[in-house]
């Protein structure tokens, strides 16, 4: 390697490290926005009783596909450590962090020997998108991961990364049976842990298997049937039984808009993809591509829109083959296609510059939102979590409260989230809905709390439900915005 060479591998690397310690202090910081409150309240239901946690966010005893290998992993490590629910989220972050900045290392050192091709992918897939902010859980991106680092499907996009990687290598290699059997098992727990991102996760494995001969398909089939028994046997939930679900596409029918805004500045890596297709037809870039573009948008034509939660499996292969393709070239070429990268990445890192308000201090931070485009933290409920104890059932209709409060221990009236095991989903948003109904009597609303045995209410002052000074309440304590937090007196 030349000096010249080395010295642009260097900043290479150092360019990649800024939005890595950017990722970092958000571990530390964890940014409150979107399903955290869900992921706390999970491990909060597994501390307290392992065995039989329950709904995590109603007073129901059914299964959710919330409780997987990850999460009860993550209720042991804080019992051990005598942490709450939202405590070890940081932990989870941190190792959501390691896993999907690994996983892009191993996957793109199984695609190429070019030591720069590592830096540059880790700044493609935090960089690359567009112009328009896009935030959604389980996608890569500098912005999006800053606020689900310690979501499960952070986890499970890493360990995909991985599993590709290792197989990847086992097909080339010839690995033996007991190696297959353990990738199977990977797969799994991927699938069990983020359904949407195991999804993309079997797509991968189909890309990366099209290069596979026969002599690896006795061990694939043994390895697929090991994934499929661990799936069955898993006791929290019946995996299979998500299949039949619905109700789940209309809070993902925003995936599908704004693409252009989102992701114009794939263009390069289509490009890229485009090339890798002429000289390989089975190269797993281009297939986990294909099929991923296929699915979004069969999803988005069909109206079945939680398909198009499949993105990152054609995000990647675009980041990723424009990362190869600039380490692999030489001569004009690679001054070329390293003045693209460098301006799309530029454009990337100016439109997702807000990102870095998740790392500073509150007044510093309203300060970079007022000036760049950025995700708004939430407000904090902290104030309501201390006063509530935990099991306690809150009546609720806040968009904000129902998302947040169960990563205190309480329970709500009404999930904030569809849900595919909760039989009575429609009567607690209905009853919820009506409580609050400016046509609702005195007596249909304590009516509705005894049902469900809501024993507090949180509403806004002046806002319909019974009012404060009712006989049947007590104000605990006042909250910011006008919320007050009202105990329901025993009858």
């Amino acid at each position: 390697m030349t000096l010249r060479a080395a010295g642009a591998q260097r900043a290479l690397w150092g360019a990649a490290l800024l939005p890595a310690l950017l990722l970092l202090v958000s571990a530390v910081r964890l940014p409150w926005a979107g399903d955290l409150g869900m992921h706390a309240a999970v491990v909060e239901r597994l501390r307290a009783d392992l065995p039989h946690p329950g709904h995590p966010l109603v007073d129901a005893d059914v299964p959710s596909p919330y409780y997987s290998p990850w999460t009860v992993v993550l209720a042991l490590a804080a019992r051990a450590a005598g942490l709450d629910g939202l405590q070890v989220l940081h932990l989870a972050a941190l190792a959501g962090f390691v896993a999907f900045a690994t996983g892009v290392a191993a996957f793109v050192r199984a695609l190429t020997g070019r030591p720069a091709a590592v830096p540059l992918a880790l700044l493609c897939v935090l960089l690359l998108q567009g112009t328009r902010l896009f935030a959604w859980s389980g996608m890569p991106g500098l912005t999006s991961l800053a606020l689900t680092l310690a979501y499960p499907s952070t986890l499970a996009l890493g360990a995909a990364l991985h599993l590709w990687a290792l197989l990847r290598r086992a097909v080339a290699d010839d690995r033996s049976f007991a190696a297959f059997l353990t990738l199977g098992l990977l797969l799994a727990v991927v699938l069990l842990v983020h359904q949407f991102t195991g999804a993309v996760a079997v797509l991968g494995v189909a890309a990366v298997l099209a290069r596979g001969g026969r002599r690896v398909w006795r061990k694939v089939a043994a390895a697929g049937g090991l994934a499929l028994g661990a799936l069955w046997a898993w006791p929290y939930y019946p995996f299979f039984e998500l299949g039949g679900a619905d109700g789940l596409d209309a809070i993902h029918r925003p995936l599908a808009a704004h693409l252009v805004g989102r992701f114009w500045l794939l263009a390069p890596g289509a490009v890229a993809l485009a090339a890798r297709w002429r000289r390989d037809r089975r190269d797993p870039l281009v297939l986990l591509f294909a099929s991923g573009a296929a699915v979004f948008a069969a999803g988005a034509w069909s109206g079945h829109w939680a398909w198009c939660r499949v993105l990152p499996a054609v995000l990647l292969p675009a980041q990723l083959a424009l990362a190869v393709a600039t380490a692999e070239a030489a001569g004009r070429t690679r001054r070329a296609l390293a003045a693209v990268t460098g301006a799309a990445l530029l454009t990337g890192a100016c439109a997702q510059a807000g990102a870095v308000a998740y790392a500073l201090p509150a007044r510093a931070a309203r300060t970079v939102r007022a000036h760049v485009q950025a995700v708004a933290p939430w407000p904090s409920f902290g104030w309501a979590g201390r006063e509530l104890p935990a099991g306690a059932t809150v009546m609720t209709n806040d968009y904000f409260a129902l998302r947040m409060l169960p990563a205190y221990g309480p329970y709500t009236v009404a999930p904030a989230w569809p849900d595919v095991f909760l039989p009575d989903e429609r009567e607690r948003r209905e009853a919820t809905r009506r409580y609050y109904a400016p046509s609702a009597s005195r007596a249909e609303r304590l009516g509705l709390l005894g049902r469900y045995g809501a024993r507090w209410v949180l509403q806004k002052d002046g806002a319909p439900g019974l009012r404060p000074d009712d006989p049947a309440l007590r104000r605990t304590v006042r909250g910011p915005g006008g919320f007050a937090l009202l105990e329901v007196e025993k009858r």
